[in-house]
């Protein structure tokens, strides 16, 4: 997955996003209508309802993309479902990324509405099951608390970083959070070594894991191992 991956936004719901992030930080969130937004955005009311459901849904549109995104990104072939989780993470970051200061602008409005953090904590967690779900159905027999706990752990390192980058005036790139992710893999106990990357195949098969690593993760490796 490329550092530089997004997920465009058709140029009509961009317009309409950008416009209402803008009202919503100048006059704030209860005092903007969809009239508004609307007029700001170049587009009519019936435009703008057939877009979204109403202004909430203009704050988090970026996000439903993205778990439809990550659905399909998933739904492919990975060799390492462990792997898999922190590039579709890594995917939701770049995103963002990309435009800073439109995700500073969401954030802001986000912090000052209860509604809006209620609905963010709701989004958060689809992510964090949508993880959930993937490993279990990738890793047959895996621990449901390994699943859930490696998926807590991807979701919460990566809106760690997000808000390093949300709270600050810098860029953080990428890389930082790639670096804390591999960090997460080695800590879970599923870091592919460097023995996994470049052992050739021979008819002897000799596997050395660590203690931590979840049963479902060595049936997964051994499998590897001997199919090759």
């Amino acid at each position: 997955m490329s550092e530089t991956a997004v997920v465009p936004r058709p140029a009509p719901q961009a317009a309409v996003v950008a416009a209402a992030l803008e009202l919503f930080a100048r006059q704030g969130f209860d005092q903007t209508s969809v009239e508004q937004i609307a007029q700001a955005a170049g587009v009519s009311r019936s435009t703008f309802f057939r877009q979204f459901g109403g202004k909430d849904d203009v704050v988090f549109a970026d996000h439903e993309l993205l778990l439809d995104r990550i659905r399909e990104f998933l739904a492919g072939d990975h060799a390492d479902p462990w792997r898999a989780v922190c590039e579709a993470s890594v995917l939701v970051y770049s995103h963002f990324a990309a435009d800073p200061e439109l995700a500073r602008r969401r954030y802001a409005v986000v912090r000052q509405v209860p509604a809006l953090r209620e609905r963010e904590i709701v989004t958060v967690f689809r992510y964090e099951r949508l993880f959930d779900e993937y490993l279990r159905a990738s890793l047959p027999g895996l621990d449901p608390i390994d699943a859930v706990g490696f998926s807590a752990l991807v979701t919460a390192i990566h809106n760690h970083v997000l808000r390093q980058l949300l709270r600050g005036p810098k860029r953080v790139p990428v890389s930082v959070l790639r670096r804390a992710l591999d960090d997460a893999l080695r800590r879970f106990g599923v870091q592919p070594s460097d023995e996994d990357r470049d052992a050739a195949a021979d008819d002897v098969v000799v596997a050395v894991f660590p203690r931590s690593m979840p049963t479902a993760e060595v049936a997964r490796r051994l499998r590897e191992r001997l199919d090759d």
